[in-house]
């Protein structure tokens, strides 16, 4: 049995470990209203842009357009949003797995665009290639920052370096719920096109452009990508705090577990320690007598 002293000393450090990740819980529990609200608010915004363009495309028939069509040369782009912090459980690795489980995005014909540290480090050590590094976007994700990076991955398509561009986030469901999801951003298919809740967009009647097919889709795919983007670094945000709130919540009860279990310990070597001593106590009164 381990001495009073070892107990009390792994004691302390358990309370200390205890109030950290309490506080911690704290943190992330405010965090989450936050980050949840924008979240979910924005949500429907973003679900409606990805229906208006599958409507869009539905209705326009058979069209030729560069963002309608797979590169034959480049590697496939993915956009891996985790985080800078670790402590959220299975969040990042989440991520990780997700991108690996994925037959047609190899090591060596994939290339990250990474938005926070963890993944970025994760996927480095399994051997992706990290093209880009918008790890400080994760910290307060802008609608420019979304902007911005598509801006950067089209140009990339254009130029044929990337044949394909996916994204990979954490979908907040709610609290407790955090799902990784993949999606293909571009080229966009319109024959498997489905939103978040898995409709699938109706056909209609053909639709006419004004000027031209190929100027509405150019000024239009960019938003829609944008917007796709923002709403996963917002969904993102949600999740990680979720996530974390989630982990420290679950090592502070562990926390309090283990220090039950050495409380009894401690009992138990203190009433040992105090036998032991009457004990010698009477047998050297015995011994005098």
């Amino acid at each position: 049995m381990a001495s009073m002293r070892d107990i009390k000393r792994r004691r302390a450090s358990i309370q200390s470990t205890g109030q950290i990740t309490k506080a911690m819980k704290l943190v992330s529990t405010v965090k989450l209203q936050r980050s949840r609200t924008k979240a979910e608010s924005s949500k429907p915004y973003f679900n409606r842009m990805y229906d208006t363009i599958a409507s869009m495309l539905e209705r326009s028939g058979a069209m030729d357009h560069k963002y309608l069509k797979a590169g034959t040369e480049g590697k496939k782009a993915v956009i891996a949003v985790t985080s800078n912090r670790g402590l959220a459980g299975g969040y990042n690795n989440n991520i990780v797995k997700l991108i690996m489980a994925d037959p047609g995005l190899v090591a060596a014909n994939t290339k990250i665009y990474a938005i926070g540290r963890k993944g970025r480090d994760g996927l480095a050590r399994k051997g992706y290639e990290i093209t880009a590094d918008y790890s400080e976007v994760i910290n307060e994700p802008l609608y420019q920052d979304a902007a911005d990076l598509t801006k950067e991955l089209l140009g990339a398509f254009e130029r044929g370096e990337v044949s394909e561009i996916y994204l990979a986030y954490t979908s907040f469901k709610n609290t407790v719920v955090h799902i990784p999801r993949l999606v293909k951003l571009l080229p966009f298919d319109r024959d498997s096109a489905v939103n978040e809740t898995g409709d699938e967009p109706k056909a209609r009647a053909l639709m006419n452009y004004e000027p031209s097919a190929e100027t509405v889709l150019d000024m239009i795919i960019p938003k829609y990508m944008s917007s796709l983007i923002y709403g996963a670094l917002l969904e993102a945000v949600a999740s990680e705090n979720g996530a974390r709130m989630n982990a420290m919540d679950s090592a502070t009860n562990n926390a309090e577990e283990m220090l039950g279990k050495l409380e009894i310990q401690f009992n138990r070597a203190r009433q040992g320690s105090i036998t032991q001593e009457l004990t010698e106590i009477i047998a050297g009164a015995n011994a005098i007598n």
